[in-house]
């Protein structure tokens, strides 16, 4: 299969691409390697707030944070309770604005880590479909060339059997 096809059938093949503009999706198939390790490329384009976002919500997802917070939050309640008075009697109106607070600033955090890594799984899966194309197209050329090379061993052996079978008579 000739260059100018494959580029008609990446054309096709593209129609609702809108990402990309089609010839630079298409330079790109056949005059570049095209596989990106986009965590590397993710963690070279980090600020210090996507650090920080990224850090506070892997502390806030593990099981250290939620056993560590449960248990800060029994000995809150005991201490209230039992030892210091009138710190935070019950209901615990101090413990249920530290609550809100941790949850006001903690959601935002982790909603903003998690968009990030959306964005990251999209480039990801662009590189993905970029790659599959590509390797598609190359199969599709390793295929026609397999088939052009099974033709010639055909003509070979025939023009070997018809040699021998001219042999033969002689």
């Amino acid at each position: 299969m000739d260059k100018n096809k494959k580029k008609e059938i990446v054309r096709m093949l593209l129609k609702n691409e809108k990402n990309m503009d089609e010839e630079d999706l298409i330079e790109l198939l056949f005059d570049q390697p095209i596989a990106v390790d986009v965590d590397k490329l993710d963690k070279n384009n980090l600020k210090f707030s996507d650090k920080v976002a990224d850090k506070i919500t892997q502390i806030a997802g593990s099981w250290y944070f939620i056993i560590g917070f449960t248990l800060f939050l029994i000995v809150w309640v005991v201490l209230n309770l039992y030892l210091w008075d009138n710190v935070d009697p019950y209901p615990f109106i101090l413990l249920n604005l530290l609550l809100s607070c941790i949850a006001a600033l903690q959601a935002p955090i982790i909603m903003m880590s998690q968009n990030r890594q959306a964005k990251k799984d999209s480039l990801r899966n662009q590189n993905d479909y970029r790659t599959d194309l590509k390797s598609e197209l190359i199969l599709e050329e390793l295929h026609d060339h397999i088939e052009i090379l099974i033709a010639n061993q055909k003509k070979i052996i025939k023009l070997l059997s018809e040699n021998d079978l001219t042999k033969n008579k002689e």
